[in-house]
């Protein structure tokens, strides 16, 4: 197996702080969804809520972290089909991980309710209550979120073939800790 040389460590970081909260995220929309109101369906689309502005914001200081760092190139065997295709995939999950909480943000002002971070401040309201809106944006955040699951399971599967089949070391550039 050749050894790749590794992403820097903040780029490392990033990657799985957002990774963990975004599947939190996910989990939390999932299970909210489907219960009955009550005072903790409530304090879940809270901790949603949370989870999503956090995500965002840590987006943005990877996105300037990842456009100020060096990256790893990838490994000389790849076809050019599988580069453009990885840098596709790469491109359209930083596009996502805006839009999924952009969309939840404004779904959520647009059905009347405010987005109070960490139960401390509330966030600008951008836009006003609008029941046809709401409808729209939250079909528009279902659907941006789905999008991100399958390329987010699409970038795992490429990452254990890469791992499994090719053995050449490119899941170990982003693993956390010292990998030779």
């Amino acid at each position: 197996m050749r050894t790749q040389q590794r992403f820097p460590g903040s780029m490392i970081l990033l990657h799985w702080l957002i990774a963990g909260l975004i599947i939190a995220a996910f989990v939390l929309g999932t299970v909210m969804t489907d219960m009955k109101i009550s005072p903790t369906k409530l304090q879940y689309y809270a901790y949603h809520k949370w989870i999503g502005i956090t995500v965002l914001g840590l987006v943005a200081v990877r996105l300037i972290n990842r456009l100020l760092s060096t990256t790893p190139a990838y490994p000389a065997h790849m076809s050019s089909w599988q580069v453009i295709t990885a840098n596709g995939t790469h491109g359209m999950l930083y596009v996502l991980m805006f839009a999924v909480p952009l969309s939840g943000y404004f779904y959520t002002y647009a059905a009347g309710y405010p987005v109070v971070y960490l139960g401390l401040f509330e966030l600008p309201g951008p836009i006003a209550p609008d029941p046809e809106l709401k409808s729209q944006l939250k079909e528009l955040h279902e659907i941006l979120t789905y999008t991100m699951l399958a390329l987010v399971s699409l970038h795992i599967l490429a990452a254990l073939k890469h791992q499994i089949i090719d053995k050449d070391g490119l899941l170990q550039r982003m693993l956390p800790g010292k990998t030779t």
